[in-house]
């Protein structure tokens, strides 16, 4: 499981999921230690993307977004790189999570931190990917990736809608429980 993430971690492009969801589905009792393995072999995969971007990644970002946008998402991504990081790592294919790899890399990302956030992200994708197949099955991840592949702008615009209007209920709610100052 180690070498197979840390295969689809660099270059290759493998069916991972399914790889890692049959393993948990055959040997059960060790679907923890699977999921340690894939998460350790996805952040090590990860380090030869890191090194790519770490050397040239600024130049190539900077050609393609422009100084302007270069400066605002670098300014962005300091504030906030550990979860830039780990979020995408999360999500299962086919999300781009290479580009954002080569990103943070581009944007001087601390190692140790580049390393623990993709480890945090891929940790809790694959425990929930071996609970689902606990739970359902192998073919429930499969219905998933299917799912998300299909429908990902979708699935992307009813979550960005639905942190909206939490957002804002959030705000309405602050403003009611804010005392009204008096004119005085």
């Amino acid at each position: 499981m180690l070498a197979f993430a840390a295969v689809d971690g660099s270059f290759l492009g493998m069916p991972l999921d399914a790889i890692f969801c049959g393993y948990v589905y055959t040997d059960r009792s060790r679907f923890l230690l699977y999921v340690l393995l894939a998460s350790v072999g996805s952040a090590v995969g990860s380090i030869v993307w890191y090194v790519i971007g770490y050397t040239g990644g600024e130049v190539l970002l900077r050609k393609r977004l422009g100084a302007a946008k270069f400066e605002k998402i670098h300014a962005s991504f300091e504030r906030h790189e550990f979860w830039a990081l780990m979020f995408p790592a999360m999500l299962p294919p086919p999300t781009p999570f290479k580009i954002v790899v080569l990103a943070a890399a581009g944007f001087e990302m601390n190692f140790g931190h580049f390393l623990l956030a993709i480890f945090a992200g891929r940790f809790v994708r694959f425990l929930i990917e071996a609970l689902l197949t606990l739970w359902f099955g192998p073919e429930v991840v499969t219905l998933t990736t299917n799912l998300f592949s299909h429908h990902y702008w979708g699935l992307l615009i009813g979550v960005a809608m639905l942190g909206a209007g939490w957002l804002a209920w959030r705000r309405i709610t602050r403003r009611k429980s804010r005392p009204i100052k008096s004119a005085a």
